[in-house]
């Protein structure tokens, strides 16, 4: 009597769980509809920090960094923090992981993805990076960066990594190549971020066809490298949006609207 009793409140824990997971689904996703954005995307109840020494490297090198809040800016270094304990670092051709190549490389990503509740995703578990320029494996040529899914990686020159961050010429290959990731995880997965990226990456390449796609060849504010298929193309907005957003908006406020809605983060 006793086991049957047991195992009639295990059954109505676990249907009262499962009726209340679906209430915040839909009530989310009603949210997301009206609002183009999820209800939270902060919460961290176990949150984690970077050393002083790798917090330093943040403030030194990543103005985006700096240009948070003082609560931003926690949230921002857990997130750096677990990304760099997720993720493992492999150095190829003699080139050494430090301090600064965790940090940078997890600070891209995190910059990213800040605006979105998942930001850690499980198609990538390595990141590999070379001293410069490197014989890809998969199409024995040289690259100075890939997203390979069916390895897990992103790979890097650590050379043309860094000469992203040295001026906002929209040439940045971390978020270039994060842009990839982000990408093929919007499109795979169904948790509120993807969702609400899916959606309006949908809307802006329906959108950028026939003549607009021509107008925007014309204004040379995106290189032509953009237009190579829709995964450049993304991965060009991405740069260009982080990089000269200000001009981005003045030349294509449409466009860029919704590139801010896909990423649901907005410059301050």
């Amino acid at each position: 009597m006793l086991l049957a009793v047991l195992i009639f409140l295990v059954v109505i824990a676990m249907t009262i769980w499962l009726v209340g997971l679906t209430v915040v689904s839909v009530t989310e996703e009603m949210y997301m509809h009206v609002f183009k954005k999820p209800i939270y995307v902060h919460f961290y109840p176990n949150r984690q920090d970077l050393t002083d020494a790798e917090a330093s490297i943040l403030r030194r090198a990543f103005p985006f960094y700096n240009n948070l809040s003082e609560k931003h800016q926690g949230y921002f270094r857990h997130r750096v923090a677990r990304f760099i304990k997720k993720h493992e670092f492999v150095g190829k051709e003699g080139f050494v992981i430090t301090d600064e190549v965790r940090v940078m490389v997890a600070a891209t990503a995190v910059m990213l993805t800040f605006g979105m509740r998942r930001y850690l995703f499980e198609i990538v578990d390595k990141i590999i990076v070379y001293p410069s320029v490197y014989l890809s494996t998969i199409t024995n040529e040289y690259h100075k960066g890939e997203f390979n899914p069916r390895h897990r990686a992103v790979v890097f020159s650590w050379e043309d990594f860094k000469s992203g961050f040295d001026a906002n010429d929209n040439l940045n290959l971390g978020l270039h190549e994060f842009a990839h990731v982000v990408h093929y995880h919007g499109t795979q997965n169904e948790d509120s971020s993807a969702i609400l990226f899916a959606r309006m990456y949908k809307r802006i390449t329906s959108e950028v066809r026939g003549a607009t796609r021509q107008q925007l060849i014309d204004s040379n504010y995106f290189r032509i490298y953009a237009y190579t298929n829709d995964f450049e193309f993304l991965a060009v907005l991405v740069e260009h949006y982080f990089e000269t957003p200000d001009q981005f908006k003045q030349e294509h406020p449409k466009l860029y609207r919704n590139v801010e809605l896909m990423l649901n983060h907005r410059h301050a």
